[in-house]
């Protein structure tokens, strides 16, 4: 075989194949997909980010003020006739336009730790009077929408409801909008509403952590319904990015799958699927443990932590493939890596995880510039690789530029993560379309990696 002969195919093989029908009509799906899911998000933050109707506030009553509030935790706190006067007290008024710094949740409040309690992790109780106004034949409670982490809302040493499982052995979940029906003789009447609160031990904390962050609202049923609807568009607004990207990162997986054989990078295709799927799991429990009763916070804090390790790993085995042979060094130090890395995530000890995530940054650096000088699609690559990085590796290449963690939008919070995944996701399913080799090019492709292999 001459020289030039076999060179011709592996050079081809590493051009990116013309855009032929199909996958023009992939792509031009992509763009339609990506816009329609834009749009839809867009509205969706619109209607969650709108401050509740002035009509509905008027008529109910934000329980804000002072709380009497103590450590510790006592059943007989619930009680209406317990003595509470040798109590302190937090101030629940929250400075006007307050919100919290993930959601955009309204009349957000500093925790205990900011009133005087500092470190303090454990149980709390916070307990006031609450005067129910006649007029109205039933009244809600509608139970603060930021707590960290569970809690139990009693009425005159009755328990209504709560969020998460207290007692013993603690089961904490997303605190989400919860409504709470009083007994149906308490209109006219003066009551005690008590809050036995409950913060994980062990979970990083700042400076305003602790307990209650926003006040319960006091309403007649029918006003309760429509603010409850509204908490919820709110919510719901607030982690939508979280359920929708998930979804399109296993579209994805189904576009790869689908259309492997087709494609002139198969193994890429393999370890991206698996990368997406690990990310895909991480970012949707944003939304379950936010949404839903099914996962705990121990168990998101558990995933938050630990999966980085194998998406990177994950993702760096992919990126690897991409030029015609990987080096095999990269992928045993992407490995040794994300055991370091997981090491240093259980044991505590932020040193080894820090220089865990450097020396994965080091690794793709590298593969960029094995892209850049070999690599087939050398300006689409590379530009949807440092997307990846970008959404990995944030905390270390985009915190020194000053580029804020989060922005509000209509009022609702939207990560930068969530940014950089909206640019990242549809990038990918280009890349993956435009490595389908058409059905000529693909029996050229099968008769000539006896020669590519020979190369190897």
């Amino acid at each position: 075989m001459q020289r030039g002969s076999w060179m011709t195919p592996v050079s081809k093989a590493l051009a990116a194949p013309p855009v032929d029908a199909t996958r023009g009509k992939l792509i031009a799906g992509i763009v339609i997909a990506t816009l329609v899911t834009l749009a839809i998000v867009i509205v969706d933050l619109a209607t969650g980010g709108r401050p509740d109707p002035p009509t509905l506030r008027a008529a109910a009553t934000l329980l804000d003020g002072s709380w009497r509030f103590h450590t510790g935790d006592n059943p007989h706190w619930a009680d209406a006739g317990f003595n509470d006067s040798d109590w302190g007290t937090i101030d629940m008024t929250a400075q006007p336009g307050s919100h919290d710094g993930d959601v955009g949740l309204p009349d957000y409040v500093g925790g205990w730790m900011a009133h005087g309690h500092p470190g303090y992790q454990g149980y709390a109780w916070y307990r006031r009077a609450v005067m129910v106004p006649t007029g109205h034949a039933s009244w809600d409670i509608l139970g603060p929408t930021i707590v960290e982490d569970g809690y139990e809302l009693y009425w005159n040493g009755r328990l209504l409801g709560g969020s998460g499982r207290l007692g013993p052995a603690p089961r904490l979940v997303g605190t989400r909008p919860l409504r709470f029906s009083l007994p149906a003789d308490a209109a006219g009447t003066r009551g005690v509403l008590a809050v036995r609160t409950y913060m994980l031990p062990g979970f990083g904390r700042s400076a305003n952590s602790g307990g209650m962050h926003s006040a319960p609202i006091l309403a007649p049923a029918a006003i309760s319904s429509a603010l409850h609807r509204a908490q919820w568009e709110r919510t719901i607004a607030g982690y939508i990015v979280d359920a929708i990207e998930p979804l399109a990162m296993l579209a994805l997986v189904g576009l790869a799958l689908c259309y492997r054989s087709r494609s002139s990078q198969k193994r890429f295709l393999i370890f991206a699927c698996i990368a997406l799927a690990l990310s895909a799991v991480r970012r949707a429990s944003n939304a379950i443990v936010s949404w839903t009763d099914l996962e705990d916070l121990t168990t998101y804090a558990w995933l938050a932590a630990v999966m980085w390790a194998p998406t990177v790993a994950a993702w760096t085995l992919a990126w690897n493939r991409w030029c015609l042979r990987p080096w095999k060094s990269i992928d045993a130090l992407a490995v040794v890596l994300a055991v370091i890395g997981t090491i240093g995530v259980l044991t505590h000890l932020a040193s080894v995880t820090n220089a865990s995530r450097l020396a994965s940054i080091a690794l793709f650096v590298v593969i960029g510039a094995r892209m850049v000088r070999s690599g087939p699609m050398r300006l689409l690559a590379p530009i949807t690789l440092a997307s990846i990085v970008a959404v990995l590796f944030g905390g270390e290449l985009l915190d020194p530029i000053g580029l804020p963690g989060i922005w509000f939008p209509f009022g609702i919070g939207v990560s930068r993560t969530q940014y950089i995944y909206a640019l990242a996701i549809p990038l990918l399913a280009v890349l993956i379309v435009r490595t389908l080799l058409p059905g000529d090019a693909q029996h050229a492709s099968e008769a000539t990696r006896p020669c590519q292999r020979s190369l190897a």
